[in-house]
């Protein structure tokens, strides 16, 4: 339990700087009590929680406030790093068992996942996903890469890179 704490100590502190809120106690309050991305990793830290003491009845409950309070669905076995940021939840979409690395921002209406059980995506640290970006199948994005709004990843993007259009192609970022 004091794991769960720490982390949410660590996603508050992340997203308190993400989201510009101030460095002082009121920063951190407002964070904690204003962000629907705090919320949503609040609860997504309970169904870690939950999984791990083998509770599905509790992650599923837990998964179905998360669709009606913030409009976001995230798998029952989805992995999500400390930090990640949801900066307009509305409509994103994380499925199966993909593993979103800490410091990842979504930017809305995102979806990660596959359309067939042969793989999910794996998204390393400080990935940025613009709004619309779709990354699908058992695909890794690199550290520190961005997608851009409406791409559709269905490659792996190397780390450090952009990754734009429909099917995305991936550039270094210079």
């Amino acid at each position: 339990m004091s794991l769960m704490w720490k982390t949410l100590i660590a996603d508050a502190l992340e997203l308190r700087r993400a989201a510009k809120f101030g460095e002082d106690a009121r920063g951190m309050l407002k964070t904690v009590l204003t962000t629907d991305g705090y919320r949503i990793l609040v609860m997504n830290r309970l169904r870690e929680v939950a999984r791990r003491f083998h509770l599905p009845v509790i992650n599923t409950v837990l998964r179905s406030a998360q669709q009606a309070m913030a409009g976001i669905e995230i798998g029952k076995e989805v992995t999500l790093g400390e930090g990640v940021y949801f900066v307009h939840p509305v409509g994103v979409v994380i499925g199966g068992n993909a593993v979103i690395g800490n410091r990842v921002r979504f930017y809305g209406s995102n979806t990660i996942g596959t359309a067939s059980d042969n793989g999910y995506p794996v998204i390393e640290d400080d990935v940025w996903i613009g709004a619309g970006a779709r990354i699908l199948g058992p695909v890794r994005v690199g550290a520190r890469s961005r997608i851009g709004a409406n791409a559709v990843v269905l490659s792996d993007v190397p780390a450090d890179s952009i990754a734009v259009g429909i099917p995305a192609k991936s550039k270094p970022i210079v």
